[in-house]
């Protein structure tokens, strides 16, 4: 399930590279600190990004050479959300890049099985050209899935379903079957895989969902969407699910108890929500730039959504101005849809403060903690979802109602959406666009396959802790073993009591740990109204 969250959804963790960028997007972030250690997450949601019936879009349009020159100022909410059908103006999907994993959690030893846009990818590491290969997961031969080959020892990789080999280019460079005094059919063009165009930024493989010829050399021309604070050394390290990240007015309610909030001067309830005075600044084909009383954000379209966030300001800390500059907190998240109903969430928190945590914690553990989080909301987005797509309201704000400033980002989203980028993700017309059947809560919010499989530090705990719930059953049963077989002479009483001590100790404490890897590693429920 490619780190996809409860049958869709899923954490993944990494970070580094430079580039330069369009200056529209990046000039606000400058770094302004110097030092950082990024985690990254991945997480693969069950909830669609931008899905709506009906819509249709061209695959492989052609943009403007230049970013569009006009940007528009909008008073969030009350807006008109339709777009004005301007060609020239169309949001490609296919003409991007798209963050597929971070590289910490590839296993350079085998392939790897990955979606984006619907397209089925094999992820594997060419050690011959040393660099990561993203290829279409589909052998020409019998159409099989490169993903449960393998890579031989001459680092190619190998079909297992008849053995053919291909190199990084995609050439197939072996067909067992071919008579080796016969015709060179493994130098045909049909015996080739067709290879997108890929690279790593910010220590995330990224991908170009497009493998025209025209494309090939796309990096030279275009590079992913670069945020600098990934790369500052002072920090340590969809349509849905994008509103729901741009949405911090539910951050006190849905993930109540789990989140630490500021106390408003008014406090109306037990969570202490209050207004929220948010703007969208500035928004084009490219995203948009929004701003908030504690900070600023920026929709960098169609996957990235990050936000600078002032501490001392969001607190209302009564410190210096020269102290206040220098305590930031910043959010990355890196939306890419899947499949309808399915999206891969990678994020990051830099900070530049209090960095000694994260050196010390292993990375397992704030997993533990960001799962929860991610899960207080999971079922409540997924409802959502499917309840927008009954409704089947051609207009997003013909089915909710939108009347505060604290949505403004949401509203700006669903803005760019319907202007630029079609109303709907272009899924190449491989699927309909019909929702997948809402699965039992339980499998929705799985956790071991949606993170725990595709995250290194996560499957290693597992394993680990596993393990030791193992050995601890063993020992008290082995201890039990001692005394029941020992003759009452051969033994204290004193020594016996000690080995059934244990015994039980091993055995509450195998009990504890089967519970505590259950509600961690697999399945963890969290009912708002017990809060």
């Amino acid at each position: 399930m490619d780190v996809l969250r409860a049958s869709s959804s899923t954490l993944v963790h990494s970070p580094y590279i430079s580039t330069t960028t369009r200056r529209n997007k990046t000039q606000f972030l400058k770094p302004i600190f110097h030092h950082l250690k990024l985690k990254l997450t991945v997480f693969d949601s069950s909830f669609t990004l931008f899905e709506r019936n009906g819509s249709k879009s061209r695959l492989f349009m052609t943009l403007p050479s230049s970013p569009a020159s006009t940007t528009e100022s909008i008073e969030p909410p009350m807006l008109e959300l339709e777009a004005d059908g301007c060609e020239k103006e169309r949001f490609d999907w296919y003409s991007h890049w798209y963050p597929v994993m971070p590289i910490c959690d590839l296993d350079k030893r085998v392939p790897h099985a990955k979606k984006v846009l619907g397209l089925d990818l094999v992820v594997w590491w060419d050690r011959n050209e040393n660099e990561w290969k993203v290829f279409d997961d589909t052998c020409p031969h019998r159409l099989a899935p490169l993903s449960d080959g393998r890579i031989d020892q001459w680092g190619r990789l190998q079909c297992v379903y008849h053995g053919w080999c291909f190199n990084g280019n995609g050439d197939c460079k072996l067909i067992p079957q071919a008579p080796l005094d016969g015709p060179p059919v493994h130098t045909f063009k049909e015996a080739c895989v067709t290879v997108y165009p890929s690279t790593v930024q910010h220590d995330i493989l990224w991908v170009w969902p497009n493998a025209d010829p025209q494309y090939k050399d796309i990096i030279m021309k275009k590079k992913p969407p670069y945020v600098p604070v990934l790369d500052d050394p002072s920090f340590l390290r969809y349509e849905v699910l994008i509103e729901n990240l741009m949405d911090p007015a539910h951050l006190p309610y849905a993930h109540y108890g789990l989140i630490l909030n500021s106390n408003p001067k008014v406090k109306v309830d037990r969570e202490g929500g209050s207004p929220l005075g948010m703007k969208v600044e500035k928004l084009d084909i490219n995203g948009f730039n929004g701003k908030q009383d504690w900070g600023c954000s920026y929709f960098i379209a169609p996957c990235i959504y990050h936000a600078f966030i002032d501490v001392d300001q969001q607190n209302g800390s009564a410190i210096s101005e020269t102290e206040k500059s220098n305590r930031r907190f910043c959010l990355v998240f890196m939306c890419v849809p899947v499949s309808p109903g399915k999206s891969r969430f990678i994020w990051s928190f830099p900070k530049n403060f209090g960095v000694w945590i994260d050196k010390i914690v292993p990375r397992w553990m704030f997993h533990i903690g960001q799962n929860l989080i991610l899960d207080s909301d999971l079922y409540l987005l997924h409802v959502q979802e499917h309840k927008i797509m009954e409704l089947e309201a051609t207009n997003w704000q013909e089915a909710c109602f939108v009347p505060t400033k604290s949505d403004a980002f949401v509203v700006g989203f669903r803005r760019w959406l319907n202007k630029y980028g079609g109303g709907v993700v272009d899924w190449k017309g491989k699927f309909t666009g019909a929702l997948p059947p809402s699965p039992p809560r339980e499998q929705l919010m799985d956790r071991y396959w949606t993170h725990v499989v595709s995250c290194n530090s996560c499957n290693t705990a597992h394993k680990g802790l596993k393990t030791l719930e193992v050995m601890l059953q063993t020992m008290s049963v082995i201890s039990i073993g001692i005394v029941a077989v020992t003759k009452q002479n051969m033994i204290s009483m004193v020594a016996k009591s000690t080995m059934v001590s244990m015994a039980i100790i091993c055995f509450t404490a195998s009990k504890w740990l089967a519970q505590f890897i259950y509600k961690n590693f697999h399945y963890h429920d969290y009912n708002h109204a017990f809060v």
